[in-house]
């Protein structure tokens, strides 16, 4: 008799591999280690199973880790701590793998960015591989380096699974929710006293976070300063590059003719990613956003002019804000601390890059005793590591994704009342972050590859965007 095996069949033969996986592991578990990891292990198999039970719960987890617990990892030392953004990509991946496997997924898309996001991942091991010459790998840095292409290949998943209007509005108000809550955990952490927020952030150490005094920031890292919002994303910066992230993508949302979510609530989190922004006291970040709104206000939405104006003046004007209006005039005069190391990583970066600039170092370490690597800006670290290739390639690909967008607005994508503000939430985000990379990051480093997922997991939902209202001009011609 010929047996048909349906997706949910597949789905049931891999969630019971997993339960028989499981009882084994766990019996060793318990009688060789610990219960309590024992019962760590069975609750991360149970939200495994649920993950891997359908692809979309993969990308939800994704997104949820990235943006609200990116350095969260097990309390399971295996040489290393798997990192929960490890343990969703590998589960993502692997379920898009399978249903490849049993073609399930549909055909196969690449959409034009592919092969420059397929090119610029070669390069990037090459880089590597060659770097070996400059500096020995450590274990830590070979691994970050796999989470890191891992985090780029993201791409690739998302253009194949997101393949309707409605998984795309689904993930994208998704990330607007998650982007929303990090925003008011921020503020909350802000606002409530110190040593409350201090005893809340110090209870994810279980989750390998720091703890301690040392997890409030402060501009220039002295107490007397201002405080500078982290929310769970540690570094005010890291947080900043999220909100000009999730504030681009929900910006559009405000004045779009079929919003995702109830119109009240967008502008409420918008909002709150607005003031935590503020908080973070992240001046790159700000400038990022600001002028991606601008673009976006130029392109279709004239009222965040006005909007921008309004809270410009507000900040100007308003005696508790003269704090924040000073830290951003010093960055521009270059007279604070902060401004005058970054000029002199500038500096340095320039000089290692003059000395290997085609395809740079690698990554583990410098080669010469007088420089050394890392720098906070996107460009010149990737210069560092990749060489002036590497970079190119990037700023190709990039010039790639605009392009697109652009001449699919133009051929009709603006009419789209429901794809059109989704297209320019993603491809804003992608420029704010692109222009807070001159100052920081974040957006390529090895220590950082939740903000490399969300950055190319952005692509892959404009790019679907794109893709989308081909398909709807092409069946309306």
């Amino acid at each position: 008799m010929e047996l048909h095996f349906t997706e949910n069949h597949s789905h049931a033969l891999i969630v019971l591999a997993l339960g028989v996986a499981l009882a084994v592991a766990g019996g060793a578990v318990i009688a060789f280690s610990s219960p309590a990891i024992a019962f760590a292990a069975v609750i991360a198999a149970i939200a495994g199973a649920v993950v891997l039970s359908n692809i979309e719960y993969g990308l939800y987890a994704v997104i949820a880790v990235a943006v609200l617990l990116p350095f969260g990892a097990l309390p399971l030392n295996i040489g290393f701590n798997p990192t929960f953004l490890d343990l969703a990509l590998l589960a993502l991946f692997g379920m898009w793998l399978v249903r490849g496997a049993l073609r399930q997924g549909g055909e196969f898309i690449a959409t034009p960015l592919g092969l420059p996001i397929f090119v610029f991942l070669v390069l990037a091991v090459f880089s590597f591989i060659a770097g070996l010459a400059y500096a020995p790998i450590t274990q830590d840095v070979l691994r970050h380096f796999a989470e890191v292409l891992i985090s780029i290949a993201l791409f690739f998943v998302v253009v194949n699974v997101v393949r309707t209007r409605e998984q795309l509005g689904r993930f994208v108000a998704a990330l607007i929710v998650a982007g929303a809550v990090s925003a008011t955990i921020g503020i909350v952490l802000y606002f409530i006293p110190q040593n409350l927020s201090i005893q809340i952030l110090s209870a994810l150490r279980v989750f390998k976070y720091p703890s301690g005094a040392g997890v409030l920031r402060f501009i220039n890292d002295d107490p007397s300063n201002p405080m500078r919002a982290v929310s769970t994303s540690i570094d005010p910066n890291v947080l900043g590059g999220l909100m000009i992230l999730v504030t681009t993508l929900a910006v559009p949302q405000i004045f779009a003719d079929q919003p995702l979510l109830p119109r009240p609530l967008v502008i409420a989190m918008v909002a709150a990613m607005g003031v935590c922004m503020v908080l973070t006291f992240s001046r790159g970040a700000m400038l990022g956003l600001g002028l991606a709104l601008v673009v976006i206000a130029t392109v279709r939405y004239r009222p965040i002019i006005a909007l921008l104006i309004l809270g410009v003046a507000v900040f100007a004007l308003l005696p508790f804000t003269q704090d924040y209006v000073g830290h951003f005039l010093d960055a521009f005069a270059g007279s604070d601390l902060a401004t005058q190391m970054r000029l002199g990583e500038y500096k340095d970066a320039l000089t290692l890059i003059s000395r290997y600039p085609i395809f740079g170092v690698g990554f583990g370490g410098a080669p010469d005793i007088d420089t050394y690597l890392g720098v906070s800006s996107v460009y010149l670290l990737m210069a560092e590591e990749m060489g002036l290739v590497g970079v190119s390639a990037f700023l190709i690909t990039l010039g790639v994704f605009f392009y697109r967008v652009a001449q699919e607005w133009f051929a009709g994508l603006a009419r789209d009342k429901f794809l059109a503000p989704i297209a320019l939430g993603t491809a804003g985000a992608v420029l704010g972050a692109m222009i807070g990379g001159l100052t920081d990051h974040y957006f390529f480093n090895l220590a950082f590859p939740h903000s490399v997922a969300l950055f190319w997991l952005y692509a892959g939902l404009g790019m679907v965007a794109v893709r989308l209202g081909t398909q709807t001009n092409a069946d309306s011609a």
